[in-house]
């Protein structure tokens, strides 16, 4: 008895362009009613390095503003900082920078 041959089908793989995998990414911090001010400043000199002075004015952004791009640069590096950010207890997205904010 002789089995029919099944082809394999391939999973269908999302290819980018090279220069869709080279733009930017950017860390974005929101505000919510559970962190002090003074903790989110402590985490951004923390894990960031910035000075206080830096921290603060992103801090404040956060709170003012409801949001703040804390950081930019490549996919993985802003997904590793979104990740941090959350085990920091703050909410936080990687979104690809569009250059406009």
């Amino acid at each position: 008895m002789s089995n029919p041959t099944t082809p394999v089908l391939e999973p269908d793989v999302e290819v980018r362009p090279a220069e869709d995998l080279a733009k930017p990414w950017r860390t974005v911090v929101f505000n919510d009613p559970v962190n002090l001010m003074s903790y989110v400043s402590f985490v951004f000199q923390t894990y960031f390095g910035y000075s206080e002075e830096k921290a603060h004015s992103l801090m404040l952004e956060v709170h003012e503003n409801g949001r703040s791009v804390v950081a930019t640069g490549g996919r993985e590096a802003m997904e590793r900082d979104t990740q941090a950010m959350h085990e920091y207890g703050l909410w936080a997205a990687c979104q690809p920078d569009s250059g406009s904010d």
